[in-house]
């Protein structure tokens, strides 16, 4: 798991583990944002997991306030 790396450092990575282990399966994780998907993609890894979906997801609030 490649967590809360900038995709540079990922491109420094994922050459040498891949060398080590070409049937390694990668995982970025921590920091990747709508914005950074892309970027993160392009680095080569196997698998991407964001929460940037839900936690950054516009929310429609939805409340019943009584008031007496």
């Amino acid at each position: 798991m490649l967590d809360n790396m900038s995709p540079a450092k990922m491109n420094e990575l994922i050459p040498l583990l891949r060398q080590k282990n070409p049937r390694i399966k990668l995982e970025a994780s921590g920091n990747i944002t709508l914005e950074t998907l892309r970027s993160v993609a392009k680095t080569g890894v196997d698998y991407i997991s964001t929460s940037a979906t839900i936690t950054r997801a516009p929310w429609l609030d939805i409340s019943m306030k009584i008031t007496a």
